[in-house]
């Protein structure tokens, strides 16, 4: 699931009339790097979601054949937030685990390195897999803190130790059963639901060292868009 739902407020006025994930950044929408790179890995069965300008959305990627993809629309109407757009769109996503990634973000992990996760979060055992970056100047402080043993703790936790804090990248795998209590259509953040399987000990995750950019301004978006228009003409 690709979550596209979100207005963009401190990208205005550009998102005033595009949605933030069909902005431009080397030459495509930032959505597209995504769908490529999921098709890439063989992942080829996709959800979208959608609310502000979703129509628009619907209109550019169609139904992701110009990708090699096969993309499920999932409209809101009004933005449910994060987990709310998940659990809105679990009919389409189905019952065995799924990936969901940031529409507004760019990064250059593979999304193969998904397929690790499956078999702690098919069992059970984990409800959630992260994966975690360095922390952007923007974003010092951090969200999270990964354990040797591969357990995500909150930030602020008891027993989290000395391990560095690390920003989330807006990429997981998740459990359905991480969002079965929620009422479908019903808004809901991710982050606090993700606190609470942390307090159980039921999310894992990895270190990304890789490139991972939160276009969360026209200022990023323009630095991306440089950087990756001149890594083409090298």
């Amino acid at each position: 699931m690709i979550l596209a739902a979100g207005r963009g407020e401190r990208m205005r006025p550009l998102t005033d009339s595009t949605p933030k994930p069909l902005l431009p950044a080397g030459g495509k929408p930032l959505i597209a790097w995504h769908l490529e790179r999921l098709a890439r890995a063989g992942i080829r069965d996709i959800v979208v979601n959608n609310a502000w300008l979703g129509a628009r959305i619907e209109a550019a990627l169609g139904d992701g054949a110009r990708w090699g993809v096969s993309i499920s629309h999932s409209p809101e109407g009004e933005a449910l937030e994060t987990a709310g757009g998940i659990r809105q769109a679990l009919p389409l996503l189905g019952d065995a685990p799924f990936l969901v990634i940031n529409g507004d973000i760019w990064c250059d992990w593979d999304p193969a390195q998904a397929l690790a996760a499956l078999p702690q979060v098919s069992t059970g055992a984990r409800q959630a897999w992260l994966v975690l970056v360095d922390n952007p100047a923007h974003h010092p402080r951090g969200d999270f803190r990964l354990l040797g043993d591969g357990e995500v703790r909150d930030r602020d936790s008891t027993g989290a130790g000395e391990a560095p804090t690390l920003t989330f990248a807006g990429i997981g795998v998740y459990h359905p059963s991480l969002f079965s209590d929620l009422a479908a259509g019903v808004a809901a953040p991710l982050a606090p639901r993700l606190r609470e399987a942390m307090g159980r000990g039921r999310v894992a995750g990895m270190r990304h060292a890789g490139r991972w950019i939160d276009v969360g301004t026209p200022q990023r978006l323009a630095d991306l868009d440089a950087s990756l228009r001149q890594a083409r003409s090298v």
